[in-house]
């Protein structure tokens, strides 16, 4: 997985996730939405408006003093808990 910052300031970040899907970034999106401290999480896909971007662009907005890279760090740490989780479930069912 290749990231590309495309801006950051203290409150917002606007980051790129080469070869992703809406699948990962919805489920990264609706992890960030449920971090504490997130104001705001999208992503955009749309290579038309976006003059041919076709990798999706997460953005990110935060309160209360959050770096936005450390909520991102939150939140990709729940998703690889809860993936761990449904893993083993998964095995401990087969």
């Amino acid at each position: 997985m290749e990231l590309r910052v495309i801006e950051k300031t203290e409150t917002e970040l606007r980051i790129e996730i080469a070869g992703e899907d809406h699948t990962f970034m919805n489920v990264l999106k609706g992890q960030l939405l449920e971090t504490e401290g997130v104001s705001a999480a999208t992503y955009d896909v749309n290579p038309e408006q976006s003059g041919g971007q076709t990798d999706p662009v997460l953005s990110i907005t935060t309160e209360d003093g959050l770096d936005p890279l450390d909520a991102l760090a939150t939140a990709a740490g729940s998703v690889r808990e809860a993936t761990d989780s449904f893993s083993d479930a998964f095995e401990a069912a087969v």
